[in-house]
């Protein structure tokens, strides 16, 4: 009679936490850039596309591999920790979850010149990690609820579970109802995981005297998966009378929600670079980005339960997997460095036009062109920036580091609050001047909404902060 998950209730509004699947903030969840790198180049605030040499900033541009003299190794764990406070009609709960994995490996060969240089590289990085949470529990005394807002799309959810009615014209059915009208107790967790590796294979030459340039292939893979459990309570006993008059159950108790969504990512891009020494105190530096073509594996499952007085009701699972296709924007980066006195200081600016995020094959062709149209009504271009410095204390062998870096939300319209900025401080030892161990830590934090449906009917706002630590090793510096 009707689809379990209509189509016009996938097309959700894209603030919604709703994890129905194939929405535009999927693409987005892919295009916007992560901060993982090395310890060194996220100590000066990722700052990396004219400072230094690092495997990390040599991925920001390949460019930066040219500088290397010798051969090396680098390796690298993270930790991290997302926390999101979160308000809910006047209710605050906080929640956190957290995460540790290998974050990067990575060989930079220089090969023999007569002159100039040219220098091969290759290595692992995790460049994204999905970490996060959010955890709600309110009443929402408006006249709005996730029953209503799945009877309104005629779904079958709220039909199975006795919460909704048929309306018929003699045997012709002609849409749903329910008595249900708000003021229910609203509570709920999201799970995030997984995150997105980088395989990264370069190369760099020295074209003339002091300029070079550099290529680099990327291959990504990775996962994500979000787990909701999501309830509506009726705490006031407002429904005692039956919800479904063919099935007279009376007196609802409780609503239950639960789903899913897994990915299986891989993808591909390419990023070109180049680096100009200016004179022997600064540097200028650039790369270009191409846009990133995944093909993510999905597997979305959903089950549903309701509770009255005296009976239960539940769906039979509900279990979709689909494949489809999201390509990301260009990223033009732009940057200088200055180094004087011990102190080498680093700015660079980052170009990504969000309305340029596609969804590139698969799924439906009209599901294709709502999700691509809504991107180019809700998002802009951004321009965000990263600052960085780097002090060398005097026969110590100890580098000091700080950074910044501020990423604009891409959404258009939002406020200051909700873009993503970060400090970072870092701290690196050389030891006999072969072996660097490096440390940094990096604090984030904005401001996030989430509507569980609709549209400013059961909203989240959301406080988040997020911390990583990174420590790096390089051997053969």
């Amino acid at each position: 009679m009707k689809n379990i998950l209509k189509l016009s209730f996938l097309i959700i509004m894209i603030f919604a936490v709703d994890i129905f699947s194939q929405n535009p903030n999927d693409a987005l969840r892919l295009s916007e850039p992560g901060i993982l790198s090395s310890a060194k180049t996220l100590g000066v605030g990722n700052a990396g596309v004219a400072m230094g040499v690092d495997f990390g900033s040599g991925l920001i541009n390949p460019a930066n591999f040219a500088l290397y003299k010798k051969s090396s190794f680098t390796g690298g764990f993270f930790y991290n920790n997302f926390s999101n406070n979160v308000t809910f009609f006047g209710q605050k709960s906080d929640y956190s979850n957290s995460s540790n994995h290998l974050s990067q490996f990575g060989l930079v060969v220089p090969l023999p010149t007569q002159r100039g240089s040219m220098v091969l590289a290759a290595g692992y990085t995790r460049i994204k990690d999905f970490n996060s949470s959010v955890k709600l529990d309110g009443f929402n005394p408006g006249n709005n609820s996730m029953i209503q807002d799945l009877t309104w799309a005629n779904d079958d959810i709220a039909y199975d579970l006795k919460l909704s009615t048929g309306v018929f014209e003699g045997e012709n059915w002609l849409y749903d109802e329910t008595i249900i009208n708000g003021k229910l107790n609203q509570s709920g967790s999201i799970i995030d995981k997984g995150g997105i590796d980088n395989w990264n294979f370069s190369g760099a030459v020295e074209i003339a005297k002091n300029l070079y340039v550099g290529a680099s292939f990327n291959i990504y893979s990775g996962n994500f998966q979000r787990d909701r459990e999501y309830f509506e309570d009726d705490v006031d006993n407002n429904y005692t009378q039956a919800t479904n008059p063919r099935y007279p159950t009376e007196d609802f108790q409780s609503f239950t929600f639960i789903e899913s969504l897994e990915w299986d990512l891989s993808a591909w891009d390419m990023k070109f670079g180049l680096l100009y020494k200016m004179n022997r105190f600064a540097q200028f530096g650039a790369s270009i980005k191409l846009p990133t073509y995944y093909t993510i594996n999905e597997k979305y499952y959903v089950e549903a339960y309701s509770d009255f007085a005296m009976k239960s009701y539940e769906i039979d699972p509900y279990d979709s997997r689909i494949e489809y296709d999201i390509t990301t924007p260009f990223e033009l980066t732009g940057g200088f460095s200055y180094a004087i006195a011990g102190v080498n200081l680093g700015a660079q600016l980052t170009l990504i036009d969000y309305t340029q995020m596609e969804f590139s094959d698969g799924l439906t062709a009209s599901l294709r062109s709502s999700n691509n149209k809504t991107i180019k009504d809700n998002f802009r271009s951004v321009l965000a920036y990263n600052l960085g410095a780097e002090y060398k204390v005097p026969f110590a062998g100890i580098n000091l580091r700080a950074g910044y870096m501020m990423k604009p939300s891409p959404y258009e319209g939002d406020p200051s609050d909700y873009d993503k900025k970060y400090i970072t401080a870092g701290l690196g030892i050389v030891a006999a001047n072969v072996l660097a161990i490096d440390f940094v830590y990096a604090h984030g934090w904005w401001k996030s909404i989430g509507d569980n449906y609709g549209f400013d009917e059961s909203r989240t706002n959301q406080d988040i902060t997020r911390d990583n630590i990174i420590i790096s090793f390089t051997y053969g510096i």
